[in-house]
């Protein structure tokens, strides 16, 4: 799964997912009811991977998780606000651009730190408190910048992520320290059950959002994939400023440059209904998994090295 041909099964299955003819039978929406099911799969066999060295870290780096949860709540939101004013887009779309801002990390964002050779349980601690601070982030961010008072149980929202996030990672974690044996099955299928359903999942936002995305111009696009890199950029370089290790500023790269629009998508049909602020958030689903996944695989193949960076490795160096 380590290869480039991760990224062309991305863009094929989607691909699919855009095309498939009406009338037949399509198994991408019919599988909408169980996404949350899929996405705490995938979490799980995340879980399952996640060496016992970096948990124990996690406590020990608790400044740069807040850090890191810092950047994607101040940079996402801010590039969104001024890349959407600057392109004129109507209220609707604009809606949609700020909300791509606004959400949490996405969850593909821990899988594909794994395939970068990234700190995953960094990553997993970064998406873990960006959606437990959700449900006060993201209607204040909407409130100064779209001047949104919208009545919305964001609280319900937090509570099915950590769900699908959370606590399947802390199961699959303990389920491979009391096994053994579950152990090194889950060193080989854990990384195939990821990626194949991260790709399922991609390709079912994709059908359930096929005509919305028919809607989509080149301004939208560019506008979008703007945001992506500037968010690339700030992880990757935040992280370079305050010293941390190259493994480590790879998750807080893909985590900031990556965001959770299928939840963005959701909360657009529900906050602004009848307008297309559902386009944006839906065109960056699949936008950021596939640059994160082009990212992600060109990472695996060049392993961290600090002393090439000059990296300070902070969960060595003490609290």
């Amino acid at each position: 799964m380590s290869q480039w041909w991760l990224a062309v099964a991305l863009v094929i299955s989607s691909g699919l997912a855009y095309v498939w003819p009406a009338g037949w039978f399509d198994p991408l929406t019919a599988s909408a009811p169980w996404l949350g099911g899929l996405i705490a799969l995938t979490m799980f066999a995340v879980g399952s991977l996640l060496p016992v060295d970096e948990i124990r870290q996690i406590g020990r780096r608790w400044p740069t998780v807040l850090f890191g949860t810092v950047v994607q709540y101040t940079v996402m939101p801010l590039l969104a606000y001024t890349i959407g004013r600057a392109f004129q887009f109507d209220a609707g779309t604009l809606a949609g651009v700020i909300l791509v801002g606004c959400v949490p990390g996405a969850m593909a964002s821990n899988v594909l730190t794994m395939l970068a050779r990234g700190n995953t349980s960094y990553s997993v601690s970064l998406t873990t408190l960006a959606t437990l601070a959700s449900p006060v982030t993201v209607p204040l961010a909407l409130w100064l910048t779209l001047d949104t008072q919208q009545d919305s149980n964001f609280a319900q929202v937090a509570i099915t992520l950590l769900w699908q996030v959370v606590a399947p990672v802390i199961l699959g974690f303990s389920l491979c320290r009391v096994s053994l044996r579950f152990q090194s099955l889950m060193q080989v299928l854990g990384p195939i059950i990821a990626n194949l359903v991260i790709l399922w999942i991609i390709a079912a936002v994709v059908a359930i959002n096929r005509q919305r995305l028919t809607a989509v111009d080149l301004n939208l696009l560019l506008a979008l994939f703007l945001i992506n890199v500037g968010g690339y950029f700030a992880g990757y370089y935040s992280g370079a400023m305050i010293r941390l290790d190259e493994g480590m500023r790879r998750a807080l790269t893909i985590e900031v440059g990556m965001q959770n629009c299928g939840l963005g998508t959701t909360l657009a049909l529900s906050l602004f209904p009848g307008t297309p602020a559902a386009i944006p958030t839906a065109v960056y689903t699949f936008g950021c998994m596939l640059t994160g996944t082009l990212l992600a695989t060109w990472w695996s193949n060049r392993a961290p090295n600090a002393l090439l960076t000059g990296a300070v490795n902070l969960s060595e160096a003490g609290p």
